[in-house]
């Protein structure tokens, strides 16, 4: 009997998911966010090449940089969260390994995030 269903005899009735809009606007403004962000990274990075531990440290440390730094880092795993989630979305059709993957992708993005947001810290409060 099934075979026979429509589908959109399929989902009628089911709802709507209620967050495509917040996904795709976040995903959009992490975008947006990581364009200066990383020219600055790199302009930051290539002023590096060459500079010993104590110059880089130097560098990390001054304010304006470390700010950028953590902001870059926290956009940037955030957009890699955003977009890996919509790819296994995409992707892959068995519901327990979809929930294990994202559930997957979720904690490693967070635990990247403030394991580097932590380093950043350090070094730019002088623990390091």
């Amino acid at each position: 009997m099934s075979k026979f269903r429509t589908p959109l005899k399929n989902v009628r009735g089911l709802g709507a998911a209620k967050t495509g809009t917040e996904h795709f606007v976040h995903q959009r403004l992490t975008a947006t966010a990581l364009i200066p962000l990383t020219l600055w990274f790199l302009v930051f990075v290539l002023s590096l090449v060459g500079s010993d531990y104590a110059a880089a440290t130097e560098a990390v440390s001054k304010p304006w940089n470390a700010v950028l730094l953590v902001g870059f880092l926290i956009a940037m795993f955030w957009h890699a969260q955003l977009g890996l989630q919509v790819v296994l979305e995409d992707y892959i059709h068995n519901s327990l390994l979809a929930l294990a993957l994202q559930t997957t992708v979720k904690f490693i993005a967070v635990l990247g995030a403030i394991v580097s947001v932590f380093a950043v810290a350090r070094i730019a409060l002088g623990v390091a």
